[in-house]
């Protein structure tokens, strides 16, 4: 009998067992059977301002989450970007200003039918808290003594911005004499003045909402009349080598889903 009971154990294993095995195999299977997302695996270099940091981070991140892309992103000043487009190290290029997407149109650099307009970027003067050197608008720039950083006209968009706002004010040679650091990229001059090291900057409206800046600088607004608004595009590479995820990413951050994102970042919308 103890053979018997024996027997009838090791029978009851062997089909546990064998059952086991095959609810793994049928859980793989189950595994193995679920979808792929849209671009698994595939990979995209979206060049962009180093002003647009923030939402693109953020948009680059929700993008890979919906369909499995791999986003490599570069930024750095507009003209900088633009070399990375003409070396054909770009998928998608995305300046400060819509100048170099023309400048992209023109040389064909870009497909045309690509581009959109994904929201506006406002010049403002930034000074650190308190003011100390009391500037009070574009004027205020130019008076004796005060320490100016500004964006440098070959690098990022901002500093052929800035050139341009004070040339049409008439202050550009007393600034240049007040100018103390001319940068490579916008957020170097964030730094000047949340620091304290300069007086005053022009710097886009946006990145007084960034964390990082919070009580270290105060925003002056520059009047319609005398500022230039810029256009934020978008635009695919004609050097993409895979065109239907640029596409798809190109469409996504100028998309509804895409709006409360540059918002949430202090943009401003296009318009109709």
């Amino acid at each position: 009998m103890k053979k018997v009971y024996a027997f009838i154990i090791i029978a009851v294993l062997a089909m546990a067992l064998a059952g086991s095995g095959c609810a793994e195999r049928e859980a793989s299977a189950h595994v193995s059977e679920e979808p792929k997302k849209e671009f698994e695996g595939r990979q995209l270099v979206v060049c962009a301002g180093a002003g647009l940091m923030k939402p693109i981070n953020e948009l680059i991140g929700n993008f890979e989450n919906e369909t499995g892309a791999d986003i490599e992103v570069r930024y750095g000043g507009s003209a900088e970007i633009f070399g990375f487009l003409t070396s054909k190290e770009c998928d998608v290029f995305i300046p400060g200003d819509y100048y170099y997407t023309e400048q992209a149109m023109d040389r064909n650099y870009v497909f045309n039918e690509s581009v959109e307009n994904l929201t506006l970027h406002v010049p403002v003067i930034a000074v650190p808290a308190g003011n100390p050197a009391n500037v009070s608008g574009l004027e205020g720039l130019a008076e004796p003594g005060v320490k100016i950083a500004l964006g440098d006209p070959n690098g990022p968009a901002i500093g052929k911005v800035s050139e341009a706002i004070c040339t049409q004010a008439g202050i550009l040679p007393a600034l240049e004499n007040n100018t103390i650091v001319k940068t490579a990229t916008v957020n170097q001059l964030l730094i000047y003045i949340a620091s304290g090291e300069v007086d005053a900057t022009i710097i886009w409206e946006d990145m007084a909402s960034w964390g990082e800046t919070s009580g270290k600088l105060e925003i002056i607004p520059i009047p319609e009349e005398q500022n230039k608004i810029k256009t934020i595009p978008t635009a695919v590479s004609v050097y993409t080598e895979d065109r239907e995820l640029a596409d798809a990413f190109n469409t996504y951050i100028a998309g509804e889903e895409a709006e409360d994102i540059w918002e949430k970042w202090g943009f401003k919308p296009c318009g109709p």
